[in-house]
């Protein structure tokens, strides 16, 4: 099987690789990737949001299926052009992606479809968005309507917070992201993500995780697009996923199909267990990052059977994932100055014979220099991995794998998975 593999962070490595690894594959190729997917894959020089060039090179190549990482080449409709040219494509069209691309979207999909989730107002200016706050008591939360590259959330402590929120969303601080608000009823309790695979009619669980948002141990600081996680999630007992797959992932496939966008991809549902049972907080339209990476660390099972199951639309016919025993965890690490500002350029030493002893590292953003130096190129660079049979000993295998990084410029935290623990 020929396989075209689109994005270039540490979550498309940890695809890379364990597509790598199926006695069905040919070959494998990965645009624009990374230099550690570079050990497992092809690399094309084809940019994620490139809708035009990665169907080129998906005829080039006569790809027999096409697995999409991130949201960029979704919502370009990158699945709308391949389908098509029948060339099966495990990612959702472009109006399925509306329930990652657009929270307002997805906030009234669930009030249509009696979804749990929380309270929300929708909002075009600054001034309608600020006034509606009246409808909320505090801590308020804020959300650009569009993808902020998971960074587009603020919980306003008090109401002088969520105004500044609101004006720096409409003055442009997420870019056109935040040219729509949502402003949602905060809801108390955890956070969990869970995972389903999804062929347009049928739907199969495929793992549950925990991540950490914030920049800082401790959970402190603004924001980011994962700095941690690790799977399974405790929290998530055998009741809570039934919930989540009776309540919110049944419905939600049945809905887009009578809707006329049929969802075919992973679902990955942001869940909040609530005293009142799990709600759901957000959708997105591909696997999490850095939640992917300890999904692929716990399959047992061949991927790729049920990525061109759930593309073609036949998940009844795939074998179920398998999965060990163990619990997986990834500490991010990332350049200095992220999430703001990173600093890009700086050396990276010991990456290449750092994954040892149930240990693995990916990259994410990481590039070679001419004279071959790897280097920081993005906020988040590297994935230090870690496979054990309690919380304890995966996270000390991560650690450990840090510690062989020699790479001055980067930083991590040093609680990932203190919920489990």
């Amino acid at each position: 099987m020929n396989v075209l593999l689109v994005g270039s962070g540490g979550r498309e490595h940890a695809l890379a690789w364990k597509i790598a690894q199926s006695p069905l594959l040919t070959r494998l190729v990965a645009a624009p990737g990374n230099p550690g997917i570079a050990e497992v894959a092809e690399l094309a020089s084809v940019k994620a949001d490139d809708a035009p060039g990665l169907v080129r090179l998906a005829q080039e190549m006569a790809a027999d299926l096409v697995v999409v990482g991130p949201e960029a080449a979704l919502a370009q409709g990158l699945a709308d052009q391949l389908a098509a040219l029948g060339i099966p494509c495990f990612g959702p069209s472009r109006a399925a992606a509306q329930l990652e691309t657009s929270k307002g979207f997805t906030k009234a999909f669930c009030t249509r479809h009696d979804i749990p989730t929380a309270d929300y107002v929708e909002c075009d200016s600054a001034g309608e968005a600020i006034a509606a706050l009246d409808r909320f008591t505090a801590p308020y939360v804020i959300k650009a309507d569009g993808i902020a590259a998971g960074k587009g959330v603020v919980i306003a402590a008090s109401r002088a917070d969520a105004e500044a929120a609101i004006t720096d969303m409409f003055h442009g601080r997420f870019g056109a992201a935040g040219a729509r608000v949502v402003i949602e009823a905060f809801m108390t309790g955890e956070e969990a993500s869970v995972f389903a695979l999804c062929d347009g009619r049928n739907a199969v669980l495929f793992g549950d995780a925990q991540d950490h948002k914030r920049v800082g141990d401790g959970d402190v600081g603004p924001n980011t697009g994962g700095m941690g996680a690790y799977s399974p999630a405790p929290l998530m007992t055998k009741e809570r996923l039934a919930v989540v797959m009776e309540k919110m992932i049944a419905p939600t496939l049945a809905g887009m199909a009578a809707e006329g966008a049929p969802y075919r991809g992973v679902l990955y549902a942001g869940i909040m267990v609530t005293p009142e049972g799990p709600k759901l907080v957000e959708y997105n339209a591909r696997f999490g990052d850095p939640e992917c990476q300890t999904l692929m660390l716990r399959l047992d099972s061949d991927l790729l059977p049920l990525l061109k199951a759930a593309a073609e639309g036949r998940l009844e016919t795939a074998p179920p994932p398998v999965w060990r025993d163990e619990t997986a965890i990834c500490v991010v690490m990332a350049a200095e100055g992220y999430p703001d500002a990173p600093k890009t350029g700086s050396v990276i030493s010991g990456a290449e014979a750092a994954s040892q002893d149930g240990a693995i590292l990916f990259h994410a953003g990481t590039a070679r220099r001419e004279d071959g130096a790897l280097v920081a190129a993005g906020g988040r660079v590297l994935n230090a991995c870690g496979l054990g049979l309690k919380v304890a000993e995966a996270r000390r295998l991560a650690y450990a794998l840090v510690d062989r990084i020699d790479w001055p410029g980067g930083f991590c935290r040093r609680d990932i998975g203190w919920r489990a623990l």
